[in-house]
């Protein structure tokens, strides 16, 4: 996907998010993440917005930490996400081709890394903002959600923080039904896990390769389920369900 495709992403869902939590009030629980209720949901990404934007703007090139929430009351608190987000597209916007800036992990330019990491980030949580709404979810296009299932596993879960392990090597195969080329095999083990698009070159061979559990759906539900919004049994899953419980159970962000 292209950066500007990222950041029209972020616009619309941003705004989305920000129409629900508007609506939904303060003390909304969050279904997928039970300790928070809305206002909480607005603080974290009024904050991660406010801190993308600052390292996008400044060039910032060492790691740093989102700034603590201004003291707001309630009713304060959209309005304050809304500026955030409108600074953040702004940024994104206006941000030269060759920015250079600290990333969490490679990515072809450190622009694309940041409009792409911004966009999955709101989505996500655009979700949980409309499921505490009791709202219909606004769909998202195949091509989006494979995406964000490519940077949740070839992205997120590379981190050493990643808690997807196992004692045994195992491996899980994760594919969209409805996004050619989408495809992944998930190496399980003590370590980090590591993973491999079979749209790469090594891919045919990889794929060929029996995999322990094999989890196939349309891409924007396998997105959201692999992010723990949507429950599994709309998902198609062969072998060792054991292997979607150690997700569940683990792969939480």
């Amino acid at each position: 996907m292209e950066i500007t495709e990222f950041v029209e992403t972020l616009r619309l869902d941003g705004g989305l998010l920000a129409d629900a939590a508007e609506e939904a009030g303060p003390e909304a629980a969050i279904p997928a993440c039970p300790e928070w209720r809305m206002r909480d949901l607005v603080t974290h990404i009024g904050r991660v917005h406010r801190w993308a934007a600052g390292i996008v703007t400044q060039g910032a090139q060492q790691p740093s930490r989102p700034a603590e929430a201004p003291d707001l009351a309630d009713d304060e608190l959209v309005a304050w996400l809304r500026e955030g987000h409108h600074h953040l597209v702004l940024a994104l916007h206006a941000a030269p081709r060759d920015l250079a800036a600290w990333t969490f992990w490679p990515a072809p330019s450190p622009l694309a890394f940041w409009a792409r990491r911004q966009a999955h980030e709101t989505s996500v949580h655009r979700v949980d903002a409309q499921q505490a709404l009791g709202a219909a979810l606004t769909p998202l296009p195949s091509a989006f959600a494979a995406d964000g299932i490519d940077e949740l596993l070839t992205g997120i879960h590379s981190l050493d923080r990643s808690a997807l392990r196992t004692d045994v090597p195992r491996t899980l195969r994760v594919r969209a039904t409805d996004s050619p080329g989408a495809k992944w095999t998930v190496h399980l083990s003590d370590a980090p896990p590591r993973m491999v698009r079979t749209s790469a070159p090594d891919g045919p061979g990889e794929a060929a390769k029996p995999a322990d559990c094999t989890i196939e759906g349309p891409a924007e539900e396998l997105y959201l389920a692999l992010w723990n919004r949507l429950p599994w049994d709309t998902m198609t899953i062969t072998g060792d369900e054991a292997l979607t419980r150690l997700w569940r159970e683990h792969a939480g962000i």
